[in-house]
């Protein structure tokens, strides 16, 4: 056997001196806190334009890679120019909550683990965390232990992941095995949504290949909610499997659908109930709110974004089903060299990915740290904000509140002389880009029955009643400008 001196050379290069990976971390982690430490004063937009940022970090692959240091270097200035304040006090542009410090740091550390969380034999802890933090929903929701829950990218793969289960579910009844046969020859479902269901919806059965096109939409009132009545007609005219989505939380208004008598028009009819609660459901956590949720626990599927309301990293969604079974057939293929563990539930059954993040561990520390308390106090603070804002504008004669601020929405119009909607929309659409460009805060544009309309939505742990008062400052200040 050869010394090691006597070994022959070959082309492999030696091994390099290990990277200093504690101070690496270190610089990061000086970077990440500089950054959140002026999130709250800095311009909301971003300082940088699209072509400002790739001359920044684009051109072509190099030949030879660059210290570890440097391109932390890079993303760090690119961050600080190119982002948006999302994790800031006066982003309302879109229901976008910030980050808890604690679920951050907890997202550090599942980037630090690599886990995929996908079976438990590969990551035992956060399989564990998924269920704990399935159970602690279940509890502040007031939903049984029979509920399953799939953790998932957001809003949209969370109602993807329901309608699956909805799918299986109402054609099993009918004696068809949709993951086996697909849907040629399969009976047809009868889906039923809101004139207000959130696009997400329409996108999630369109690609279930249900077809946007062929959807019975029912009329909302005034503030969104779809109208019972016309529900009711729509299931008289409605025959074989069923599928009804109803809403928790209208993205404009914060309007909720009547969830308990939907519920038991669904019972009746013997459909599917699937309520869209992205941020609506964390109304629950409160009690001077929950009524707005009453008779969601009679769903068959929810919902939800926990980077919403909850406040965690991008990204983590939640799928609920009352039919674990259900979602399990709708979203897993056997694999031979996949060996199930009787004892513990594999989380990958109940999710459309395989390899995947653990994303319930910032969800874990946010609830952790909140505990239920914190996340009443949370969700009341937002709605106590909102309503302040609105109660504000109103005193403006010439903006207008349109919705009933039940929730964190709250949603804007400019009037304009002698009634002339178009000039309003004009003189809307210029107070949006001139607050937009300002930076004071961030505000989004919507159309709301046929108008356009300022939208702030609420939902940031570190808003203050000083950021509204400067927001509703900065909104009068764009008015008198834009005029």
């Amino acid at each position: 056997m050869n010394s090691r001196s006597d070994a022959p050379e070959t082309d492999v290069p030696a091994r390099a001196s290990p990277l200093p990976v504690n101070a690496l971390f270190a610089r990061a982690a000086a970077h990440a806190s500089r950054y959140l430490d002026g999130i709250g004063e800095r311009p909301v937009p971003a300082a940088a334009s699209g072509s400002e940022l790739r001359a920044l970090l684009g051109g072509g692959l190099p030949d030879h890679g660059a210290e570890p240091h440097e391109v932390i270097d890079l993303l760090a200035e690119a961050g600080r120019v190119g982002t948006v304040a999302t994790q800031g006090p006066r982003y309302f542009g879109f229901v976008v909550g910030g980050s808890l410090p604690a679920a951050t740091a907890a997202d550090w550390l599942v980037s630090a683990w690599d886990q995929n969380a996908g079976l438990f034999v590969l990551s035992p802890v956060t399989s564990v965390v998924e269920d704990v933090v399935a159970q602690w929903i279940r509890d502040l929701i007031g939903l049984g232990p029979e509920w399953s829950a799939g953790f998932v990218t957001g809003g949209q793969m969370a109602n993807f992941t329901c309608l699956a289960a909805a799918r299986h579910h109402v054609l099993h009844a009918a004696g068809w095995n949709v993951e086996r046969d697909g849907l040629f020859g399969a009976p047809p479902i009868d889906v039923i949504v809101s004139s207000e269901s959130h696009y997400t919806i329409s996108t999630s059965l369109r690609l279930l290949g249900f077809g946007a096109g062929r959807l019975r939409r029912v009329d909302t009132d005034a503030q969104g909610r779809m109208r019972a009545d016309g529900l009711q007609a729509a299931l008289d005219g409605s025959r074989g499997p069923c599928i009804i989505c109803a809403q928790a939380g209208n993205v404009n208004t914060g309007a909720f659908d009547p969830l308990r008598e939907t519920a038991r028009m669904a019972r009746a009819r013997g459909a599917w109930l699937h309520v869209d609660g992205a941020f609506g459901l964390w109304a629950a956590a409160s009690p001077s709110l929950r009524d707005l949720v009453d008779g969601i626990a009679l769903a068959d599927s929810i919902a939800t974004d926990a980077h919403k309301w909850l406040n965690v990293p991008y990204d983590c969604g939640i799928a609920l089903t009352a039919h674990a079974e259900a979602h399990r057939r709708a979203l897993t293929l056997p694999a031979h060299y996949i060996q199930a563990t009787d004892a513990e539930r594999d989380p990958h059954e109940f999710t459309p990915e395989e390899s995947r993040r653990a994303r319930a561990v910032p969800a874990y520390a946010a609830l952790r740290v909140l505990g239920r308390a914190g996340l009443r106090d949370l969700v009341e603070r937002c709605c106590a904000l909102a309503r302040r804002i609105a109660a504000s504008l109103e005193e403006q004669p010439q903006l207008r509140v349109l919705n009933e601020v039940v929730l964190n929405q709250v949603l804007v119009r400019c009037v304009a002389a002698e009634g002339d909607d178009a000039a309003a929309d004009a003189l809307t659409q210029r107070v949006i880009s001139v607050v937009q460009h300002e930076g004071t805060c961030w505000l989004g544009g919507t159309t709301w029955q046929g108008r356009r309309a300022i939208r702030l939505s609420v939902s940031n742990w570190s808003t203050t009643e000083e950021d509204a008062d400067r927001s509703v400052s900065a909104i009068i200040r764009a008015l008198v400008a834009a005029q």
